[in-house]
């Protein structure tokens, strides 16, 4: 009787706060559904040809609804051809003037509006009624720039005044009869965001959507949101979310979705483990990575697969993986669950690396 390998432990994550379920067109938000990833176009919403390019884009880098900008009656007036053009559902996002809020509610899957910006509390009521005749959702979008007056005045552009903020909204909301409602609490700075979603979480239970606002170039954006939003979704909270990086449209969905997986919200895919470079690789690791990374991108199947440089590093952590390289001096292992299914020369491994990647995402998808 041969001796019986360890199984590889996992960490258990939290589980997803329960909140409300809402749909934005046919996408559901909340409650058991999936976590959605969205993003923005940045067109100008009234050249009706490009945004819908950018919406397309979106499309096929994987987001699951895309908003766009309607800041004048020109842009209201475009969603409809636009929306004809696109199977994404469709968000406006209003600011200042309500009643592009009520152009655009007739032809999109959802308003978000700021109600920092948006003035009086009449306004926010026709826009409450237009959506209750189309059954849209809307997102209390509250940013710690642009609060009210009274909240700024008491809080500051702190989280306690984006909480309070969202507070009151959603209860005038609730007054109205409306209850199909996100909310976003969004802040340029990560400790600010994180506080403002943990104060306000046990408050309530509509859904979240999750963002560190003005983030900036990918490099800090990609920080700043792994963080904050990697803390939220660690902690069980969030329900769809926007990663917003300066003009990268397929980067933000890639970002966004990589957070997911690494915070253990979304199984798909390969999770990529390599040692970090140093003076004992044996091979050309970082080749090697390259080629592998862009060749199983395709795959969705769930698997942690392994390429380690030397023999430190190489067998224990080949061992764990679904399947795995571990690189010798010329030579290597191709591994499947802790076994070596092959011996090549080290040119020969990606190639089979790749196909055993392939069988076992057959056998296990």
């Amino acid at each position: 009787m041969g001796t019986q390998r360890p199984t590889k432990t996992r960490y258990i994550l939290k589980p997803r706060v329960k909140t409300k379920k809402i749909y934005v067109g046919n996408v559901a938000v909340g409650g058991d559904a999936p976590i959605s990833v969205q993003s923005m176009t940045y067109s100008e919403t009234h050249n009706i040809a490009e945004t819908v390019e950018q919406i397309k884009r979106l499309h096929f880098a994987g987001a699951d609804m895309v908003r766009v900008a309607v800041p004048n009656m020109e842009d209201a007036l475009a969603l409809k051809a636009i929306k004809e053009q696109i199977s994404l559902p469709l968000i406006a996002d209003i600011h200042f003037n309500y009643k592009l809020a009520l152009e655009a509610a007739k032809w999109v899957d959802c308003i978000r509006f700021n109600p920092g910006n948006i003035g009086e509390k009449s306004r926010i009521k026709e826009i409450v009624k237009a959506c209750q005749e189309r059954s849209l959702p809307i997102r209390i979008g509250v940013n710690s720039g642009s609060l009210e007056k009274e909240f700024d005045q008491k809080y500051g552009p702190t989280a306690q005044g984006m909480v309070a903020s969202a507070e009151y909204n959603i209860k005038f909301l609730e007054d109205l009869g409306f209850t199909d409602i996100k909310v976003s609490l969004k802040a340029s700075d990560v400790d600010r965001t994180v506080d403002a979603y943990r104060i306000l979480r046990p408050k309530n239970e509509y859904p979240f959507h999750l963002g560190v606002t003005e983030a900036g170039t990918i490099f800090h954006a990609t920080i700043k949101s792994a963080i904050g939003l990697g803390t939220l979704l660690l902690d069980g909270i969030g329900d769809t979310m926007r990663v917003s990086i300066t003009g990268a449209l397929e980067e933000e969905i890639k970002v966004a979705k990589a957070i997911l997986k690494d915070s253990g919200r979304l199984k798909e895919g390969i999770n990529i483990i390599s040692c970090p470079t140093c003076g004992r690789i044996e091979a050309d690791l970082v080749t090697a990575v390259a080629q592998i990374e862009e060749r199983t991108a395709h795959i969705k199947t769930p698997m942690d697969v392994s390429v380690m440089g030397c023999v430190v590093n190489a067998i224990g952590e080949a061992k764990h993986a679904d399947v795995a390289i571990a690189y010798g001096k010329g030579s290597g292992l191709v591994m499947v669950k802790g076994d070596v299914v092959a011996r090549l020369s080290e040119n020969e491994l990606v190639d089979r690396f790749v196909l055993e990647v392939e069988k076992f995402a057959k056998e296990h998808g």
